[in-house]
C-alpha cells in the first residue's frame, strides 16, 4: 500500500522518505540541491502565482484556498498525471518549505491525491 507523507524541506531528509518531491513553485530559499535530495520538482503541480500571492497562509482564508488550489489541480489532468507517475509505490514524500505547516499546499495536495488512489 502507498503511503504519503509531508515534510519541509528544512528537516533532515531520512531513507524513510522513499520518493521525495518538492511542491512548490519557487526553490527554498538557503538550500542547495544536493542538501534537498529531492528525485522530483514538481513546480506544475503547485499552486499558480497569483493564488500562492493571494492566499499568503492567511488562515481566514484557507478554505477558499483549498477550493482554488482543487479547482487548479482538477483543470490539469495531464501534470497531475506526471506527478503521481513519480511514486514508487511505497512512500512519497511531498516536500514544502513554508514555515506553515498545517495550512500549506502540501496538504491539500495530500488530501486531493489519497482520495484520486483511492477511488
Amino acid at each position: 500500500m502507498m503511503r504519503i507523507q509531508i515534510k519541509r524541506i528544512y528537516e533532515e531528509d531520512h531513507p524513510d522518505d522513499g520518493t521525495r518531491i518538492l511542491v512548490d513553485r519557487l526553490w527554498p530559499r538557503g538550500m542547495s540541491k544536493e542538501k534537498a535530495n529531492i528525485h522530483y520538482w514538481a513546480k506544475d503541480i503547485a499552486p499558480s502565482n497569483e493564488l500562492r500571492k493571494w492566499y499568503q497562509h492567511a488562515p481566514d482564508k484557507w478554505d477558499e484556498f483549498k477550493r482554488r488550489y482543487k479547482k487548479e489541480l482538477n483543470d490539469k489532468p495531464e501534470v497531475l498525471e506526471a506527478f503521481m507517475a513519480q511514486f514508487d509505490g511505497e512512500t512519497t514524500t511531498f516536500v514544502f518549505s513554508s514555515t506553515e505547516t498545517e495550512l500549506n499546499n502540501a496538504v491539500v495536495l495530500k488530501t486531493y491525491v489519497e482520495k484520486r488512489i483511492i477511488e
